[in-house]
């Protein structure tokens, strides 16, 4: 079920293989793309072929026949490139067109069918440390950058533009937890496999979906993991910072190098209710506060009613009320997670890519964690190459004036950050 939650609603870029050998049966997700293909050069294609090759609610949603068509038209006929990833059942693979080149997702469901589709823009990867300094400072106002190797030794910088200068992290800070929570699992404390049913109090705002499931339904410890990682679910952060104890998180910060203050720890709900609940006063009144004063206001936020939470749009207090790390946090905090050699860490981490769209080839494992609000985007990866070398790539933008332009920024962000990842692997 989450798989299929991540392909829908954030996108998963999933990729397509090398045609399979003359005496094996293709796979449901190669004939699917090959189909996707050839129909593309033949658009409209009808109602009755649409039904045979696309699951239903994926043709309703796009509009039915008609929208499906018209959705398509503007970047048909598709010419097939590269591979990015191959597996039965998702496919992902550069396609060129009349809009340029573009990353191609399919993933299909246990009957066969198309149950996922999306076409996202590819842009070139800068090829150069200069080529990356130079689209750097044209993301944001304010930009933190470092691409790093990792070894026994630590954390080594290949190239960063104010690597340590601590930003905003947005949702990224659920590493903390996920290292909190893989502690408490090797410790004894806790177990992957432990259920935790969904509390009300502990509910919070989207991202997720979480939140609209009843209250009482069960999940384990492994799956909100998942869930907190994957699609960046706030309800299942919430549940494991309740589970675990603010104090372990906090530990996590300070044990994996993060100095920057993060005291106390706050949910996403409370961090929602700060800034979607009679702003500014009771942000402002938050901020002045020490941190040691600050815990006796959390009761008091958890009781403010979700409903009464509302979304902003512009930047608030983004440098007094967040989370806050460095591109060299980010890697000692991924340098740390990947010394565990813990497979749920790994499973949780490797659910989706963000869509970097690195060649499952030269980069085997890729593990990702972003975050955003308003005037805060940031993105984090750790990939490791084909030849072992583990390497990390993160870009920290923040504006406290502006919104940034997410779809923009963001593949223009992808694109420099995969590049980053090979010049700084070697590949």
């Amino acid at each position: 079920m989450l798989r299929r939650i991540i392909a829908s609603a954030v996108a998963l870029m999933l990729a397509i293989g090398i045609q399979a050998a003359p005496a094996r049966a293709a796979a449901p997700a190669d004939t699917q793309f090959a189909w996707l293909i050839d129909a593309s050069a033949r658009l409209p294609v009808s109602a009755d072929e649409l039904a045979r090759h696309l699951d239903q609610t994926l043709l309703t949603n796009s509009g039915g026949p008609d929208g499906f068509n018209d959705a398509l038209r503007p970047y048909a006929p598709f010419t097939p490139t590269a591979v990015i990833s191959s597996s039965p059942t998702e496919v992902r693979r550069l396609v060129s067109g009349p809009a340029g080149t573009l990353l191609a997702t399919l993933a299909v469901d246990r009957a066969g069918l198309v149950g996922a589709l999306r076409l996202t823009p590819y842009l070139p990867a800068p090829a150069t440390w200069n080529a990356v300094d130079d689209t750097l400072r044209t993301l944001a106002p304010r930009v933190s950058f470092a691409a790093m190797r990792i070894s026994p030794a630590g954390c080594r910088l290949v190239h960063g533009v104010d690597p340590d200068t601590a930003r905003p992290l947005g949702s990224a800070f659920k590493l903390y937890v996920l290292a909190a929570l893989a502690q408490a699992v090797r410790s004894g404390r806790l177990s992957w496999n432990a259920e935790l049913p969904l509390k009300a109090a502990w509910k919070s705002v989207p991202s997720g979906v979480l939140q609209d499931e009843p209250d009482g339904t069960v999940h384990t410890l492994a799956e909100y993991a998942d869930y907190m990682i994957s699609i960046s679910d706030n309800t299942a952060t919430d549940h494991l910072i309740h589970t675990l104890g603010r104090g372990a998180v906090r530990r996590q910060f300070t044990h994996l190098g993060n100095a920057e203050p993060n005291a106390p720890v706050l949910t996403t709900r409370e961090f929602a209710t700060l800034k979607g609940w009679h702003y500014p006063a009771v942000a402002s009144a938050y901020a002045a506060l020490s941190s040691g004063l600050r815990a006796p206001l959390l009761p008091l936020l958890d009781r403010v009613p979700r409903t009464s939470i509302k979304a902003w749009e512009n930047p608030r207090m983004i440098d007094q009320v967040e989370w806050f790390g460095s591109p060299v946090d980010m890697c000692q905090a991924y340098a740390g997670l990947s010394a565990q050699r813990d497979p749920a860490v790994d499973a949780a981490l490797t659910l989706n890519d963000g869509g970097i769209a690195l060649p499952s080839a030269d980069f085997p494992t890729v593990w990702f964690k972003g975050g955003s609000e308003p005037g805060v985007m940031t993105l984090n990866y750790l990939a490791r190459a084909a030849d072992g070398t583990l390497v990390t790539a993160s870009l920290m933008l923040s504006d406290p004036a502006h919104p940034l332009d997410e779809t923009t920024v963001a593949n223009r962000g992808l694109a420099l950050l995969r590049g980053a990842i090979q010049l700084a692997s070697g590949a």
